[in-house]
């Protein structure tokens, strides 16, 4: 239905003719929305119903739609009952607020008093307006513009136009009620309105049905979010702290400095000067002066050092294969006296140059002695071929210049005095990397084993590519595997060993790579993930095999349906089942939804 409210009158208020028909009246009368064959249907079925307020008319337009119509020619209806005024204007689909042209009283009273009261009403809702001018202007004396001498007795148009700007409405000029006026200039702006309002009327019945069928459907099963993983946590770098331990544990020691007076400075390991200093690899005959091509490396060496091969020092007589430490004569007293805390900084990383310059300004006072030894220090650290004029050196620069590194070393013969026979060939390496890296080959190296007196010892269960990846973390603290297997293999080595740092990061290599592989991938993989829960408990790494169990409870419907499921543990399974993902429960569910969804001919708006 459409229900629209009239308000005001469009008689003059001096007309004799007061069986002049009403606007509404007319339009009811002649509309073209009407057949002529229902025509005095309409005429028939529409009821006056005489009321001292307003009067109502009821019809039916567009065939079945119901029409309303409550026409108030009174504005005292605003006055004697608000409440029925606005309970009209807030069931009104459209309004329509028609005066005589004629009757410039009643406008300004319509303009002064009612408008402010509709357009409060109109505040509550969205209503469109319709304000027809009705009537042909009277005793006008002067069509000119410019000539006002007819506003004292009528309506004019700027201010017919200028009340529907406030109200936001339509403006229509009705100079008679004729067919033309009546049908095609108001019956069409009214016939838009009416179709307007009930192409809304039907928006609205459909979102009220679609939510009102949404309501009462069947809603599909909650899928809750899987537990979340168990976090691994790292385990931080210790690799500088370990070297710096070896300088005061004394283990595979294979240099001794003395003084020129023959007295004893301190032990070193030539594997770790070597890889920080040219001048030291010079020195123990790794580099000849020809492969260096750097005259103040050679003099630096020549003057600071000296190699004594004549005397030979105490060392184990039982049948140890191990070469005597080599003596060396450092010239340099000044230098000399300062050689330990120097050796500190360099197994400490050779950065911390401020640490040392505190040093050994502790034990030296005079500054011409103590800008002696550092620039002595920076020649040691001098890279080939390059100047030295860092003259005020800070630890990022010196670590930017000289970090250590024992990569160059890694299985090669050079300085090596250890050979690891493992699967028909022979890998080298050097037991002060070895003692500092590992606490299981620094007992074997030391104590009471066949492997601390022999160069070549044998390795069993590891093959030789995870051995020397094993060689390759103790060397550099890092390590790349291939493959998730490489790594598995890497891990058991680490295990072996009692090296739990590797450990860690074998495990975290595993989960990372087994996170990123798709469901696709996951379910076509010939990788056993059963098979890596068993080597991860058997080599007692608890983290990863716990993660891998919640691995497999959340891919739940892929491992189900492969054979190595089979493989679990009654305790496996129950721990599986306890914690799988999605749950058992939530697929009876959208078993039961999709056949609720199948019974009643819809679709799924889930599937």
């Amino acid at each position: 239905s459409v229900n629209i409210v009239a308000f005001g009158n469009e008689r003059d208020g001096f007309s004799e003719d007061n069986q002049q028909s009403s606007l509404i009246w007319s339009y009811l009368g002649r509309s073209a929305l009407i057949s002529e064959t229902e025509s005095g249907l309409l005429l028939n079925s529409a009821n006056h119903i005489r009321n001292p307020v307003f009067t109502e008319y009821q019809a039916c337009v567009f065939g079945n739609v119901r029409l309303v119509v409550h026409d108030c020619p009174l504005w005292d209806i605003f006055d004697s009952d608000w409440y029925t005024s606005r309970s009209l204007i807030g069931g009104a689909d459209i309004i329509v607020i028609k005066y005589s042209v004629n009757d410039k009283t009643s406008f300004q009273e319509l303009k002064d008093s009612y408008v402010p009261m509709i357009k409060k009403a109109l505040n509550h809702c969205s209503v469109p307006v319709i304000i027809s001018a009705i009537g042909a202007r009277k005793n006008v004396p002067c069509t000119c513009p410019l000539c006002t001498s007819d506003r004292r007795s009528c309506v004019t148009s700027s201010e017919g136009v200028q009340l529907a700007k406030e109200l936001g409405a339509t403006y229509l000029e009705l100079h008679t009620l004729n067919d033309f006026y009546i049908q095609k200039y108001f019956g069409g702006v009214l016939e838009y309105f009416m179709i307007q309002s009930l192409n809304r009327k039907s928006s609205e019945k459909m979102k009220k049905r679609r939510k009102t069928q949404k309501y009462h459907r069947v809603k599909p099963p909650q899928l809750e979010q899987p537990e979340k993983m168990p976090i691994l946590r790292g385990e931080a770098s210790h690799y500088d702290s370990d070297l710096h331990k070896l300088l005061s544990c004394c283990q595979c020691v294979d240099v001794i400095f003395y003084s020129e007076d023959l007295k004893k400075v301190v032990e070193a390991h030539k594997i770790i000067l070597c890889s920080v200093s040219h001048v030291f690899m010079l020195l123990f005959k790794v580099k000849s002066p020809a492969d260096i091509h750097d005259s103040a490396i050679i003099r630096t060496a020549q003057s600071l050092f000296a190699v004594n091969s004549e005397a030979v020092f105490p060392f184990p007589s039982s049948g140890s294969s191990c070469d005597p430490p080599v003596r060396v004569i450092v010239k340099d007293s000044i230098f000399c006296s300062c050689l330990s805390d120097i050796l500190h900084f360099i197994y400490s990383g050779a950065f911390q140059w401020e640490r040392l310059e505190e040093d050994i300004k502790k034990k030296l006072k005079d500054p011409e002695k103590i800008e002696h030894v550092l620039e002595k220090v920076k020649c040691i650290l001098k890279t080939p071929g390059k100047l030295n004029n860092l003259k005020d050196c800070r630890s990022h620069q010196i670590k930017r210049m000289c970090n250590t590194s024992l990569r160059l070393f890694f299985n090669t013969s050079v300085l090596a005095d250890v050979i690891f026979k493992i699967q028909g060939t022979t890998v080298p390496a050097h037991r002060a990397v070895l003692v500092a890296r590992c606490e299981v080959m620094a007992a074997m190296f030391n104590g009471n084993y066949l492997e601390a007196n022999n160069i070549l010892v044998p390795v069993y269960g590891v093959s030789k590519d995870t051995f020397l990846s094993f060689l390759e973390y103790l060397y550099t603290d890092s390590c790349c595997p291939a493959s998730i297997l490489q790594a598995m293999s890497l891990l058991i080595c680490a295990e072996m060993y009692q090296v739990t740092r590797l450990q860690h990061i074998c495990e975290l290599y595993i989960i990372t790579q087994l996170q990123s592989m798709p469901s696709r991938e996951l379910a076509s993989t010939r990788l056993s993930i059963v098979s890596l829960l068993r080597k991860a408990k058997f080599h007692n790494s608890d983290c990863l095999s716990t993660w891998l169990l919640h691995f497999i409870a959340t891919n739940y419907l892929i491992f189900s349906q492969k054979p190595e499921f089979q493989d679990l543990s009654a305790d496996e399974r129950n721990f599986v089942e306890m914690h799988r993902w999605p749950s058992d429960m939530y697929l009876k569910q959208l078993a039961d939804y999709r056949n609720y969804i199948h019974s009643q001919k819809c679709y799924c708006t889930v599937m």
